[in-house]
């Protein structure tokens, strides 16, 4: 594919939310170009959920289709690469990849996502997104009435726990050390029959990524069949940062309902974002950011 070095719009990532952008330009005949490494967040996931017409496809599935659909507009060109660096120029932006080439455009979206900081426990990372999961609304049927555990403490466990319990009465809290809830949250959780774990975890048994049972500290071990965590993350690009993109305190670039941030010219998409982490989600707001930006092109040129 012979690609161009100037732009109209430069869409760093190239998954779901990138993709739905990049289709909604390409529908306005804008000269568009998607940079994408190929590794979306979500790639160990065996199924995508709630996402109406996609429910239950495999997510690279989903995005293989969103690809093929996205390049018959011709203005849309893709690139597998990195974006490493971002520069304001006067009127433009300036992106430098891992590849060593650069291209410029009027505007950016970043529909980068975010990486997920695994906890240093054996079999963790290789149940995440199989049997370990994020999210009751993504997962929570397929695992309904299952022996379920919540790895999370204080107002982060009481904040799943109830949509967790609508789904199964099977539940248990693994705090990985004591437990930081105060007495009006351990009766609550008392009363629905929530037992709460304190023990710190060694190693998650599991086979193919199911989890078999949770291995602690002490030598003793408890099944489970599947489990839900809660763990930081930190932004795949430090590009938006670089630039002068305000990030919240917990981790998101901010973003107003237009998925403008705050340098001009700039938006996001995604689970960059928000904490609504879902291929729904993230296609929803990506054909926002596309139909905003083709705006400003338009009020511009007008």
């Amino acid at each position: 594919m012979d690609i161009q070095n100037n732009f109209e719009v430069i869409i760093i990532g190239g998954s779901y939310a990138g993709l739905s952008a990049a289709m909604s330009l390409g529908r306005s005949l804008r000269k568009v170009l998607v940079i994408d490494s190929g590794l979306p967040c979500n790639r160990q996931s065996p199924h995508s959920h709630n996402f109406i017409t996609q429910d239950g496809v495999k997510p690279s599935e989903i995005a293989v289709k969103a690809k093929t659909q996205v390049l018959e507009y011709r203005t849309v060109q893709f690139l597998e690469d990195i974006a490493t660096e971002g520069q304001q120029l006067k009127g433009s932006f300036l992106i430098r990849t891992a590849k060593g080439n650069a291209y410029t455009a009027k505007k950016l979206i970043f529909a980068t996502g975010i990486k997920d900081i695994m906890p240093d426990i054996k079999g963790f990372a290789d149940c995440w997104g199989i049997s370990v999961v994020h999210c009751p609304y993504c997962h929570g049927f397929e695992i309904r009435q299952k022996k379920t555990g919540i790895m999370a403490n204080g107002e982060k466990a009481m904040h799943i726990s109830p949509l967790v319990a609508n789904l199964t009465d099977k539940l248990s809290i693994l705090t990985t050390g004591e437990a930081n809830l105060d007495k009006e949250q351990l009766s609550k959780l008392e009363k629905h029959h929530i037992s709460i774990i304190e023990k710190e975890i060694a190693e998650f048994v599991h086979e193919n990524g199911q989890i078999k049972h949770v291995v602690f500290k002490d030598g003793s071990s408890e099944d489970f069949e599947a489990l839900y965590a809660t763990i930081p993350f930190s932004q795949h690009s430090n590009i938006p940062a670089s630039l002068g993109c305000e990030i919240s305190e917990d981790g998101y670039i901010k973003v107003d309902g237009m998925q403008k941030t705050s340098v001009e010219g700039v938006l996001a998409c995604g689970d960059n974002s928000t904490g609504m982490r879902s291929v729904a989600n993230a296609v929803a707001k990506g054909n926002i950011a596309g139909a905003v930006v083709n705006m400003e092109l338009v009020q511009e040129n007008f």
